[in-house]
């Protein structure tokens, strides 16, 4: 099973419960209607599976997979509570989905191929369960691409130190720009590719946004992997968390995240 770097920390659980099927799979919402069967890939607490499920009703299938048993008891709860039917959630590996071949008219994954050491093998894999002539759709962010203002001491030092954590667990942070190539490079001939942007400015979406991920920086796996790897001391990492919060008490402060995102015809 490919290491998650982020962990499950609530610094980054409260990242995953922040997406919905709006601001991060605009992408694929034109091409659902009612009655489709959908996998939601690393499905994470299930914010954007149930949304996903809530544009194929009624009629439609939702299974959500993802490796973590505790956030897919979240996701059962989360679709629970929404009064959602026809949607399941399963433990599952990206690399070996529990599917038959053409089960699926739509497959998704959301920052799931930028966490796996072959992303390509991944996509087969996803091809393999999506119907003929059906949707593969991923959507993923690329670190290299992030800008933000103003850059307080310690904010110009986190990115190159979680770059390469997420590369020495075999991931690739600036996977958004890859996208469309591995999809290519996993068969895919009918590739759509987009980008768009997570932006955080106002006083409320910039606390929020320097407490997921400067307090990943102190208080999630991607702080201990940073250090047994020996790419920052537990001191550097105060450092940079110093760093977010300067950032986020700024009045001009604004944060850019880029994705990269396709829609592949099986």
């Amino acid at each position: 099973m490919p290491t998650y770097t982020h962990g499950h920390h609530e610094a980054v659980l409260s990242s995953h419960r922040w997406r919905t099927a709006e601001n991060s799979a605009a992408h694929l919402l034109p091409h659902l209607r009612p009655g489709l069967s959908v996998l939601d890939v690393g499905c994470g607490p299930g914010t954007i599976t149930t949304g996903l499920a809530e544009r194929v009703a009624p009629g439609g299938r939702v299974v959500g997979v993802d490796p973590a048993a505790s956030v897919v008891a979240e996701a059962a709860r989360e679709a629970a509570g929404r009064g959602l039917a026809g949607v399941t959630f399963a433990t599952g590996d990206v690399h070996a989905l529990d599917f038959p071949d053409d089960a699926f008219d739509v497959v998704h994954a959301h920052q799931v191929l930028q966490h796996l050491p072959d992303p390509v093998a991944a996509l087969r894999e996803m091809r393999r369960v999506c119907k003929p002539g059906g949707v593969v759709a991923a959507r993923d962010a690329d670190f290299g691409g992030m800008i933000w203002y103003p850059d307080p001491p310690g904010m110009d030092r986190w990115r190159p130190v979680y770059q390469a954590v997420a590369r020495g667990n075999g991931g690739e942070p600036d996977a958004g720009r890859r996208l469309p190539s591995w999809a290519r490079r996993a068969g895919f001939t009918d590739v759509t590719a987009s980008a768009s942007v997570w932006c955080y400015s106002t006083p409320e979406e910039r606390e929020w946004w320097s407490d997921s991920w400067g307090g990943r920086l102190l208080h999630s796996e991607v702080a201990d992997h940073a250090v047994s790897q020996g790419h920052a001391t537990r001191e550097e990492l105060a450092e940079f968390h110093a760093g977010w919060k300067a950032w986020a008490a700024a009045e001009d402060g604004w944060f850019g995240v880029p994705h990269g995102e396709i829609i592949c015809r099986a």
